[in-house]
Order: structure tokens, then sequence, then C-alpha cells
């Protein structure tokens, strides 16, 4: 029994050698493969997330700076639709419309 545990053991001792021997020459095949590559650090892997960083960024920036300027125009045009509603029903009369108008733009006589 001792013996087959030592020719166990021993065999898995070479299957390991023979494992770490096939990755030094996989590594040696990658090398190469690709000469550029020495191992090293690299910062070129940076600029993928810098990239996508900055599309999301812009992206934000635009649909802030768009809701925004659609906010303002709903806004304004809100209290010049009814202005303009109270005209078109006859309510007020023209000159009143564009004082009141003037009013509301925020316009010097």
């Amino acid at each position: 029994m001792l013996t087959a545990m030592s020719a166990a053991a021993g065999t898995v001792a070479t299957q390991i050698a023979a494992a770490q021997a096939g990755a030094g020459q996989h590594a040696a095949g990658v090398a190469a493969r690709a000469p550029w590559y020495d191992g090293g650090f690299s910062p070129w892997f940076l600029l993928f997330p810098l990239f996508w960083i900055l599309v999301i960024g812009l992206f934000i920036i635009v649909a802030r700076r768009t809701w925004r300027n659609n906010h303002r125009w709903a806004a304004r045009q809100g209290g010049e639709g009814v202005l303009r509603e109270r005209y078109a029903r006859g309510e007020i009369d023209e000159t009143e419309y564009r004082q009141r108008l003037q009013v509301l733009r925020g316009e010097e006589k």
C-alpha cells in the first residue's frame, strides 16, 4: 500500500512538473506572437474607461441643458398661452393683451 501511495505521489509530481513546463512554453509562445507586450504596466487600458466616462458625462450635460431650456420655455409659454386664449375668446382687447404680454416677457415700455 505504501508503494502505491508513493507511486501516486510521484505521478502527481510528474504531472505538476509537466504542467509547469507547458505553462513556460505557453508564455514563451505568447511573447513570440506579441513582441510589443513586455509584461509591464501599460497605461493604454485607462483610455477605455475615460472614453466612457466622457461620453456619459457629455450625455448628462446635454440632457440637463435641454431639460432646463424646455422647462424655461414651457414656463414662459404657459402665461403667454393663457393670455393668447383670453385674447382669442374676446375677454381682453388688443391693448390690454399687448400690455400684459410685455409684462410677461419682462420688457420695458
